[in-house]
């Protein structure tokens, strides 16, 4: 694990987001069995031995370099409860490299708390920060209504509709994709 994942805990109001470690395993498959966290997304729920396999890549990728192309995976959990509550991550977008993107999910019991936000501003800071990004882009359904007040409320900003994509990038044609520089998210920090 590079230096800065293996010391990286971020600390907010009420989260902790760590890297993935192995006794997450279950509780984070667990939590990726309701199919309604996919509603908006190009996944599913998977069985257990090929999420097994995708646990242990994400957390094989915290080897990766800064300097390589990425997809950092993190747990997120209550800091008063320890209870997992969603996962966020960071890395390469596919169909446009080497820009980088953020996302997030949240377990439906923690829907409408502000806990996207909250997480996706303590990363979205841990990105430009740390991982030394310039920009960060963001996409999600046009559906999503509470994505794209997320996106809004860290300063992300309306770039373009995608289209044109193909192959295993095509689902994602229709979506609206957002971008945030490091000056923007700076000017906007409390």
């Amino acid at each position: 694990m590079i230096k800065e994942l293996a010391a990286m805990r971020l600390e907010t109001e009420r989260l902790v987001i760590r890297p993935y470690i192995e006794s997450d395993l279950m509780e984070s498959f667990t939590f990726m069995q309701d199919s309604e966290l996919f509603t908006y997304m190009h996944m599913g729920v998977l069985p257990f031995e090929e999420y097994k396999g995708l646990f242990q890549w994400l957390m094989e990728s915290y080897s990766t370099p800064f300097q390589q192309p990425f997809k950092y995976s993190f747990a997120i959990r209550s800091q008063t409860t320890g209870a997992f509550i969603g996962w966020c991550g960071v890395g390469t977008l596919d169909f446009s490299k080497p820009d980088k993107e953020l996302y997030y999910m949240i377990g439906r019991d923690y829907w409408g708390l502000g806990y996207a936000t909250e997480a996706a501003s303590a990363l979205t800071a841990f990105a430009f920060d740390v991982i030394g990004l310039d920009r960060l882009y963001a996409k999600a359904d046009p559906r999503n209504h509470a994505s794209l007040r997320v996106f809004e409320k860290l300063g992300f900003m309306f770039d373009r509709v995608l289209e044109g994509l193909t192959g295993d990038d095509e689902d994602c044609n229709g979506e609206r994709m957002y971008v945030l520089t490091k000056a923007r998210f700076d000017e906007r920090r409390v």
